[in-house]
């Protein structure tokens, strides 16, 4: 029956039946539904975290001076700084009168900082024209430029107000863009290092288990082992597609319903990510393209190394130098963005590893379309390289191909048909 196989189907056909073959297995597995609920469990805990570790930190961290002045001092003192507020903002610190000073000329401001009673920052005291701040040297540091200008302000006989500044804004300029298209690009190649390392994984469980119950054994004696290869890669690429668009759709549900109080837990404004050089349409297509391809050569390197894993420990021991490797070569993408051009950016680029990661940083920083096309060429070149170098080491080292070992497969195979 392998024979009759063998010389109906082309290879192109072989891969395609085994590429259904694993999609549908994996799809309806409910291994995969917790697969696509685990990252959902880190993400919830760590936004209720981020959530309330902003607000504590809110809630911790005080920006008040206190005023320890004579009333009449106070009450200048914060007039003025409500005069400036308009203009300065965030700059100035929030007054407010220290009630235990009030009337209560023995008033140590030292002493009491050093009690740590209040909330304040700093305390300041003297007069509006000999003020002293109290505080530690952090806080002292800080806020010492802003009290003295409220203080000049309180004294002086009008009210204090900054000349009027008119602007004149450029759409853009060279230094600004290529800094903001930076950002783009980090984040660009953290997304995509985190969903292959998330998902490659996936090659590996799935051939060490057919590896456990025969199973490959019959597939490699029926079907050229390539086809076998590169079936299970495209297979568990489109399984990872199918995750992808589930977190993205749950991400795009969650970015809808409060976009607003996500970005102040995370500082994150994802409507303000600065516009690639190649503009959204192509960038996005870019990514995906650049996804494929970093997914099939670490899953066809994870591929060989599950071929000639014998336990799931040894492929936790044999997977660890490859997982080591891909993340060097993610830091050697991420390092070479501000070097464009460079020695170091174009060997990057020429390493099949770190290719997707420095041409989808490539695809942010500069408009060139060229150099996409050949950089997805050669990639697929490494990818064929990668599946029939690990196919070749399968039969050699496992399936003993042209020996006795091939013709008792085979034989196996026949009964099992």
């Amino acid at each position: 029956m392998s024979e009759h196989l063998r010389s109906r189907l082309s290879a192109f056909e072989a891969a395609w039946v085994i590429a259904r073959r694993d999609f549908v297995a994996v799809l309806f597995s409910r291994a995969f539904l917790f697969f696509l609920l685990g990252p959902l469990f880190p993400v919830i805990v760590g936004g209720l975290a981020g959530s309330i570790g902003g607000e504590v930190q809110r809630d911790a961290v005080s920006i008040e001076v206190g005023l320890a002045l004579s009333p009449q001092d106070n009450a200048a003192m914060i007039a003025a700084g409500e005069r400036l507020a308009p203009q300065l903002g965030y700059a100035l610190p929030r007054l407010r009168a220290v009630p235990e000073a009030e009337g209560n000329p023995a008033f140590d401001p030292r002493a009491f900082m050093e009690a740590r009673r209040g909330n304040y920052a700093a305390i300041m005291a003297g007069t509006l024209t000999a003020p002293v701040l109290v505080g530690t040297e952090g806080q002292v540091a800080r806020w010492q430029g802003p009290i003295g200008l409220i203080a000049g302000s309180a004294t002086s006989a009008a009210p204090a107000t900054f000349p009027p500044v008119t602007t004149e804004v450029v759409a853009t300029s060279a230094a600004s863009e290529r800094s903001t298209r930076i950002q783009t690009a980090q984040i660009a190649q953290m997304l995509l290092f985190l969903l292959t390392m998330l998902l490659a994984g996936m090659v590996l469980s799935n051939l060490v288990e057919e590896k456990g119950n025969k199973i490959i054994e019959i597939l490699a004696a029926a079907i050229p082992m390539d086809a076998v290869f590169m079936g299970k890669l495209f297979a568990m690429l489109a399984v990872s597609f199918v995750g992808i668009a589930v977190w993205g759709l749950a991400a795009f549900g969650l970015w809808t319903a409060g976009g607003d109080a996500i970005t102040q837990v995370t500082g994150f404004d994802l409507a303000n990510l600065p516009a690639p050089a190649v503009g959204w349409p192509l960038f996005v297509a870019l990514g995906v393209i650049y996804f494929a391809m970093a997914y099939l050569l670490l899953g066809a390197l994870f591929l060989t190394i599950g071929s000639m894993a014998t336990s799931v420990r040894e492929v936790q021991t044999l997977s660890m130098p490859v997982t080591m490797l891909q993340l060097m070569v993610f830091f050697l993408a991420a390092y070479t963005i501000k070097q464009p051009g460079s020695t170091l950016e174009l060997a990057a680029v020429a390493f099949p590893l770190s290719s997707p990661f420095a041409m989808l940083a490539r695809a942010a920083m500069e408009p060139e379309l060229w150099t996409h096309a050949v950089a997805l060429a050669w990639q697929a070149v490494a990818v064929l390289a990668l599946v029939k170098g690990g196919s070749l080491l399968f039969r050699k080292r496992v399936m003993k191909s042209g020996g006795a070992g091939r013709d008792k497969t085979r034989k196996g195979a026949r009964l099992t048909a």
